[in-house]
Formats: structure tokens, C-alpha cells, sequence
């Protein structure tokens, strides 16, 4: 039963992830969810509670999954911000739920404890190799991760006809360039 209960979540996940990546959270249907995932909507709400607590969910799986996968490098910025590239450009559906979350929600999902923490680690080491000498201190440690993230995220979105190998190297080349 509990096997089935996880498999069940992980298409309601899966579901809502495609739909809330092409409508956005007031754009997206929780029926059209629910007939995707291949269960119902009572189901589906005693899983999740509302659409906000399913798109919060799902923004929270896929950060997860992607902190887990490249953990920062703070001295080999560079290489980390080409990681998170490879990661954006494999899995769009991230940047357009942030998008969304931003234009929706004023960042709301951008500000989860689990995020906040997450980026409070980032911004130390961060610190931790500007205060070496390692990284540049020509913006502050926090800045300096807006930088990478902004980078890494947005520029594979305004460079779509570039190639992914040209993207990455215009990204790493200018994370090395500013925060180097």
C-alpha cells in the first residue's frame, strides 16, 4: 500500500510539474493534473492540501534534486555555475516555475526555510573564499551568488538559438570574468 501511495505522489509530481511549467499556478488546472497523474482530485488534495501547497511541493522536489546534484565549489565558481547551466538547460521546468513563482507570488516559494537555508551555505563559502583571497570581493558574497544564479538561469532562456556548449561557455566565462 505504501508502495503504491509514493508511486501515486510521484505522478501527481510529475503531472503538476509539466502543468504548472507551461501555465503557471493560476494557469494550471488541478483536474488536468489529477487526469495526467491518473487519479483523482480528492486524492490528489489529501496528498497535496490546494494547488498552492502542490506547486510549493513541486518547486521544492525539483531545488532539492538540484542542490543535491551540485553542491557549491566556491573556489571553482566557474565550474559550479557551468553545472547549474548543464542542469537548466537539461531541465527547463525549473527556471519557468521560479518564473512563475516570481511573477505570481512575488518569489514566495523563493523563500521556503529549506531555500533560505540552502543559500545561507552557499553565501558563507562564498565568504569563507573572498575572505582567502580566492574569489573576488568586488561584490558581496550574496551578490555574488544573485550573480551566478541570475547567469546560470536566465541566460540559457535569452540565448535559445546559441548552442548548449556556447551558452555554458559564455556563462563560465562570465562568472569568471565578475566573481573571479
Amino acid at each position: 500500500m505504501a508502495r503504491n501511495a509514493e508511486q501515486t505522489r510521484a505522478r501527481i509530481l510529475e503531472a503538476a510539474t509539466a502543468e504548472f511549467s507551461a501555465r503557471g499556478i493560476a494557469g494550471a488546472r488541478v483536474d488536468r493534473i489529477a487526469d495526467a497523474a491518473a487519479c483523482n482530485k480528492a486524492l490528489l488534495y489529501s496528498y497535496f492540501g490546494n494547488k498552492e501547497q502542490l506547486f510549493d511541493a513541486v518547486f521544492a522536489a525539483l531545488v532539492a534534486r538540484l542542490v543535491a546534484a551540485h553542491p557549491i565549489d566556491a573556489e571553482h565558481l566557474d565550474e559550479y555555475a557551468a553545472a547549474l547551466v548543464d542542469s537548466y538547460v537539461a531541465n527547463p521546468e525549473l527556471v519557468r516555475l521560479a518564473l512563475w513563482d516570481r511573477l505570481e507570488r512575488g518569489g514566495a516559494g523563493m523563500r521556503s526555510p529549506e531555500l533560505l537555508a540552502t543559500d545561507a551555505a552557499k553565501v558563507a563559502a562564498i565568504a569563507d573564499a573572498q575572505a582567502a583571497g580566492v574569489v573576488s570581493d568586488r561584490f558581496a558574497a550574496d551578490e555574488t551568488l544573485a550573480v551566478i544564479t541570475v547567469l546560470t538561469s536566465i541566460l540559457p532562456l535569452l540565448l535559445d538559438d546559441a548552442s548548449d556548449a556556447r551558452v555554458r561557455e559564455v556563462v563560465t566565462s562570465a562568472v569568471a570574468r565578475l566573481v573571479g
